[in-house]
Formats: C-alpha cells, sequence, structure tokens
C-alpha cells in the first residue's frame, strides 16, 4: 500500500493549504480531518478529480490560529 503524502503550506497571513497524496476517498477526508484537529478551524474544502479518481488529492485552506474542538 502506496504511503499517504501529505503538501503543508503557511503563508504570511498564517492560512494553512493541505493536500494529500496517495489515497483517495474517504482515506483523504480522514487525513486532512486529523490535520483539521492539529491546526484549527476549515474555512473550506475542495475536493478534486485526484480525490474521486484514485488518485488521492483533497485541498482544504485553514487559519493556523486556535484549535476550536
Amino acid at each position: 500500500m502506496k504511503k499517504p503524502q501529505f503538501d503543508i503550506t503557511i503563508d504570511k497571513d498564517g492560512k494553512v493549504t493541505v493536500k494529500v497524496h496517495g489515497v483517495s476517498g474517504s482515506k483523504c477526508i480522514e487525513l486532512t480531518d486529523m490535520v483539521r484537529e492539529i491546526v484549527g478551524r476549515e474555512e473550506s474544502r475542495k475536493l478534486t478529480s485526484e480525490y474521486y479518481g484514485g488518485g488521492g488529492e483533497v485541498r482544504y485552506d485553514q487559519e493556523a490560529h486556535g484549535h476550536t474542538g
């Protein structure tokens, strides 16, 4: 089984963008939810074609300020 890879970018304003590669479907959601719990509140989520087709990419942006759990 291929290991998932994360691309995490934090811009100068603290906005976090996460992309997950190497898994698809519900596993992508599970992994990005894990990152969201660590970083903070989710502002938006975009499911890419890789999410549906097996390439396994989910992208979402969130603020790195505080935790809402």
